[in-house]
């Protein structure tokens, strides 16, 4: 019996300092820097490419979606176009993120940064002090013309002093970083020059991979880690229940063109650009309808003919929407 406990004992103390020594390695590497070039882009005075920038912001890119105030929700989800001064806040596993100030204010802005520092945040994940950019909104295929674009308007917006406090990670999240489960990834290729904006499916995959990140929501996911495991598009994807979903749970639908399973898979086009006009229908849905709605009638059917060229994967989503303590479903 002694011997029994002095082996349990022993067990024990190894086990234990083991996991002080993981903590403590963890507290001290998850912050670890990286390097990444930074693309020439350079921002443009010029009156188009500022309003080009201003719809991929508002519209497509739903920047004005996430870079808020907490207190500013509800107009940005009737669509207004509000400043994007930052502080939202999305609470995951790994952490509490909350989106920064994105107008040219010096202190508190991205009037700190060049050019080059903002680029590379958006196509590499690093941020302007080395850190890793947890992916909530990757860009990194985003062509040269638009990611000009997008900095353009974002430096001639009137800046607005709001400190935003900084990500704050949970061990989890501490951890997933140490070990590199989430990393800076950066372009998987050549981005390209230009995207010439146009109603074909090759421009809707353009929108829905690179833009508007619609396979971010729409394919199953790690919640830890935030790496895809399920068939792209074809749904999954759970979202609350928090504060920002008004306490329901949602799971993101399949948009495959499979005919028994796939949520768009028999709507006409006209249904599927009327939908996207008509914005917020389920209140807490975390997809941005407010800035979906400024999308024109080309994109939209750029979208719709892209998604309708996808494989069909069969994937039922029982549920769409949960209610807490209540069973409950819509479409």
């Amino acid at each position: 019996m002694k011997k029994l406990f002095k082996i349990l004992k022993w067990t024990f103390i190894s086990l234990a300092s083991i996991i002080l020594l993981l903590f403590i390695y963890v507290q001290l590497r998850w912050d670890k820097t990286f390097e990444a070039p930074y693309p020439n882009i350079v921002a443009s005075k010029d009156s188009a490419v500022i309003a080009r920038g201003k719809h991929l912001v508002y519209g497509p890119a739903h920047c004005g979606s996430c870079h808020i105030p907490m207190d500013k929700i509800a107009e940005a989800e009737n669509g207004e176009m509000l400043p994007l001064s930052g502080g939202v806040e999305f609470v995951f596993p790994p952490g509490t993120l909350r989106p920064p100030n994105l107008t040219p204010d010096k202190e508190t802005g991205i009037g700190r940064f060049t050019d080059g520092e903002i680029a590379r945040t958006m196509r590499y994940m690093v941020g302007s002090d080395g850190r890793c950019v947890f992916p909530l909104m990757p860009f990194a295929e985003l062509s040269d013309e638009d990611l000009t674009a997008i900095i353009s308007f974002l430096r001639s917006q009137d800046p607005v002093k709001h400190e935003v406090k900084k990500s704050e990670y949970t061990f989890l999240g501490k951890a997933v970083l140490t070990f590199g489960l989430v990393k800076p990834e950066g372009t998987k290729g050549n981005p390209p020059k230009s995207m010439r904006p146009d109603s074909t499916a090759e421009y809707g995959k353009y929108l829905a991979n690179y833009v508007a990140n619609c396979v971010g929501c729409h394919t199953a996911r790690d919640l830890k880690t935030g790496k895809f495991i399920g068939e792209p598009f074809a749904g999954g994807l759970i979202f609350g229940p928090d504060g920002m979903t008004k306490y329901k749970t949602f799971i993101s639908p399949n948009l495959t063109p499979e005919v028994n399973t796939g949520l768009i898979a028999e709507w006409s086009e006209t249904k599927f650009i009327d939908r996207f006009k008509q914005g917020r229908v389920h209140d807490g849905t975390p997809m941005p309808w407010g800035s979906f709605t400024h999308m024109d009638e080309i994109e939209l059917k750029a979208l719709y003919r892209y998604l309708h060229s996808l494989k069909p994967v069969n994937n039922k989503i029982e549920k769409v929407v949960y209610v807490v303590g209540e069973q409950m479903a819509e479409k």
